[in-house]
């Protein structure tokens, strides 16, 4: 996914910037970035790998020497960034969010256009942030680039561009992602996480629109481009990224997740000894079945976050897999001779929840029953991160449906996303044979919505039911 947090201030940014970035570790695993703008030094900026050490210990050099009253910065799951940017429009430093589906094609209109060229990152890939800053310098003001940015990207995109005198900030299209400003006396800050900007004597000032820009002084907002009418957030914000004291649209992650586990419990009947989540997403959502079962809530394994925190998880899926089960501490007095009942935020591979299963087992569980927080997945995200695979097929839900049709049609994939289908059913059958599990009873996508409580149009449940 990624995040940023950007600050505009009379004074020296530094500080709150840093903590500001830090409180989006929870949102990427590979790297993280931050640029100052001050009149003595002009643009400074730090980029850091942050997959085998944290934010705050990668930049606390940098901390110690850099300052200025404007900066933004990123935590970023792919490509290296915020970037510096010298064009027509001036010199900038720009930091995004989101997703780019087109990429190579509007590369190629690039070239075809005036001859640009990218550095490639490592695997020849093109960095996302580089292609929205050329998009943006096509045309003839700051403002009218980013909208066409927008028009032009098949996905998401939200931006932060910092010039000399002010940050312009702008929510992807369909708000698939939140952009959040603070206000203090002689300050405004704009953030991904609105809880970052917490403990920094921050109050919530504005949320942004699905496509709207803003200019970001020490002095004032001011709107450059109205908030568009429709909305597709992304509903695992609440399910799965956002960290639990967030709110997104008004609506808090740990209520959500509360809500979740109420109304997951009141379709379920099963009987068990202890209910757990899957640390840390599931923990809510677990509470909130607990609480309406009436069932004991216990952690049978513990996650160890002295050097284990939950944002530090490499990119390759082998490596994944041995440091989620290095991660989890079993409490065998928990474990042993017990009916347990797990809920985890999602099942996208299978491959985690697995060995979590046969882990359980292998503790002296008696029976492990697992109900997933979520549907079952079955698109990949054409939108931003999440469940982003190389195929489809990578999908455990996709994988059994495959395996069960001869041909897989957009009507066969809305059958089996109906929970009331047979086809759903058996397939829910299927998966669970395949994982092991005692039982398994995914969330109902209504339900889920309704956990959220906003409107069910200005949510994005695309991965769940294939819906744009």
């Amino acid at each position: 996914m990624g995040g940023f947090f950007g600050v505009a201030s009379k004074e020296s940014c530094i500080f709150d910037l840093f903590f500001g970035i830090d409180y989006h570790s929870h949102l990427g695993t590979r790297r993280g970035g931050m640029v100052l703008y001050s009149e003595e030094k002009g643009f400074d900026r730090a980029i850091h790998n942050i997959e085998n050490s944290p934010f705050r210990t990668k930049f606390d050099k940098d901390f110690a020497t850099m300052d200025g009253h404007l900066g933004i910065g990123c935590i970023s799951d792919h490509e290296p960034q915020p970037l510096l940017i010298r064009s027509h429009l001036g010199n900038y430093a720009i930091s995004t969010v989101g997703k780019v589906n087109n990429l190579n094609s509007l590369a190629e209109k690039l070239f075809d256009c005036g001859k640009s060229h990218f550095l490639e990152m490592s695997g020849g890939e093109i960095n996302q942030t580089e292609l929205v800053a050329a998009l943006i310098n096509q045309k003839d003001s700051i403002v009218e680039g980013m909208l066409y940015a927008q028009e032009v990207i098949d996905g998401s995109m939200s931006v932060l561009l910092m010039t000399k005198e002010g940050i312009y900030a702008m929510r992807d299209r369909y708000g698939r992602t939140p952009v959040i400003i603070g206000k203090k006396p002689g300050a405004y800050c704009v953030s991904f996480e609105n809880f970052a900007y917490m403990h920094l004597g921050y109050a919530d000032y504005k949320e942004l629109g699905p496509g709207e820009i803003v200019y970001i002084t020490p002095e004032e907002v001011k709107v450059m481009a109205s908030a568009g009418d429709e909305m597709k957030i992304c509903t695992f914000l609440w399910v799965y990224y956002g960290y639990p004291t967030s709110a997104y649209e008004g609506v808090n992650v740990e209520e959500m997740r509360n809500r979740c586990g109420r109304y997951m419990a009141q379709r379920d009947n099963v009987d068990v000894d202890l209910v757990a989540g899957v640390p840390d997403s599931g923990l809510a959502h677990a509470i909130g079945y607990a609480n309406e079962a009436h069932k004991p809530f216990a952690r049978p394994f513990i996650k160890y976050t002295p050097t284990w925190p939950r944002s530090f998880m490499p990119t390759k899926q082998e490596q994944r897999k041995l440091i989620a089960k290095m991660k989890l501490i079993p409490v065998e007095p928990l474990i042993r001779d017990k009916k347990l009942l797990l809920i985890d935020d999602s099942i996208v591979r299978g491959t985690q929840l697995r060995e979590t299963t046969d882990f359980l087992f292998n503790s002296g569980a008696k029976e492990v029953h697992i109900r997933p927080a979520c549907p079952p997945i079955i698109h990949g995200c054409k939108y931003l991160n999440f469940s982003r695979s190389n195929s489809d097929m990578d999908l455990i839900a996709r994988r059994v449906i495959a395996e069960r049709e001869k041909e897989v049609t957009p009507e066969v994939l809305a059958d089996y996303s109906n929970p009331e289908s047979k086809n759903y059913k058996e397939m829910e059958q299927c998966i669970c044979k395949q994982m092991n599990f005692t039982s398994l009873s995914y969330n109902r996508l209504d339900d889920m919505i309704k956990a959220v409580g906003i409107e069910p149009c200005k949510l994005c449940t695309y991965c769940w039911n294939g819906k744009e």
